[in-house]
């Protein structure tokens, strides 16, 4: 039977939401072609992150070992190869990370094997894969197809498919012998936490996006303010980063980040295509003052109105739910 490898992903105790992300992916692609989903975790001590795993693959293949406990690519490699080598997996994903990016193309170019980076999507018949991704800022879809080989390797986009834990499946954890050799040309020193202000918008449950109809950086604290009644956290389109009135990270879309959150409050926002492939909420809520905004296409719910008057209106709104 051929296999699909899922390269797990964790760090500081918990699984991501992107190894998830690719088990529900995984999932699909395995019931289509019957093949048997594999998850393959790194680490040491991961009894704890295996059993969640067995729910969500048909077998947990772990390697655990000292080195392995925090990533180095070199390290990574060196096992994830020989695992290759020997299971000889006809397609192993990989989150498009900062972790899935440093190790990909390396661990592509060791095995000879054909590689597609950032897709949206991917699909699997027989040995041919087409891939997915995005091209000309977002504007384009291109399905990238590759000669038949023996073995493929795709990084995924964070955002792009369900993120809920399976819980569908018994899988097998098997213990592999592939301990690791040792390398002293890199070494984990520390992680370092993100400087005061930074903001992670791909956890946030609850989202107030902020778009150029806020006309002036000095009108931001209006959406600051809403934000903070709401206990969300603020993001935007493009154009109030290419103004500089926010920093890069909390950008939304396709040359910024995919969010998933609960709620996603879009605010100014004419939602142009590269903003709204980049969001994958629950329920959007849209404020604009043209009623033929395209942003209102993809809403749930949509306020026709200027935003200086609907916003104050809000926040006063929400703290006397508050209070009351």
């Amino acid at each position: 039977m051929s296999q699909i490898f899922v390269l797990a992903e964790h760090r500081k105790g918990s699984l991501r939401e992107i190894t998830w992300e690719m088990l529900n992916k995984g999932a699909e692609l395995a019931s289509r072609s019957g093949s048997e989903l594999v998850a393959v975790l790194l680490g040491n001590r991961m009894d704890s992150f295996a059993g969640e795993l067995a729910h969500g693959a048909d077998r947990v293949l772990v390697v655990e070992d000292e080195q392995l406990e925090n990533y180095n690519s070199e390290i990574y490699q060196n096992v994830l190869s020989r695992l290759l080598s020997e299971y000889e997996p006809v397609l192993t994903l990989i989150g498009h990370t900062a972790f899935g990016m440093d190790l990909a193309p390396s661990l592509a170019a060791e095995m000879g094997m054909p590689l597609s980076t950032d897709c949206i999507d991917v699909d699997l018949e027989g040995d041919k894969l087409t891939a997915t991704r995005q091209m000309y800022g977002g504007k384009v879809n291109a399905e990238v197809s590759f000669a038949p080989a023996k073995q493929y390797l795709v990084t995924l986009r964070s955002g792009m498919f369900p993120a809920e834990a399976a819980a569908t499946k018994d899988g097998k954890i098997e213990k592999s012998d592939f301990p690791p050799s040792a390398t002293d040309r890199k070494k984990f020193i520390e992680y370092l936490e993100a400087a005061i202000g930074a903001v992670d918008i791909t956890q946030a449950d609850v989202l107030v996006s902020v778009g150029q109809g806020i006309g002036d950086i000095k009108n931001m604290p209006l959406v600051e303010e809403l934000a903070s009644s709401l206990g969300a956290t603020l993001s935007c389109s493009r154009p109030v980063v290419d103004r500089k009135w926010l920093p890069k990270g909390h950008q939304v879309g396709t040359s910024g980040k995919t969010v998933k959150p609960k709620v996603y409050l879009a605010i100014g926002i004419s939602g142009a295509f590269q903003h709204v492939a980049g969001v994958k909420a629950s329920t959007i809520i849209a404020i604009n003052k043209d009623p033929k905004a395209p942003i209102f296409r993809v809403a749930d719910y949509g306020i026709v109105g200027d935003l200086f008057q609907v916003v104050p209106l809000l926040k006063d709104k929400v703290t006397a739910l508050k209070g009351s």
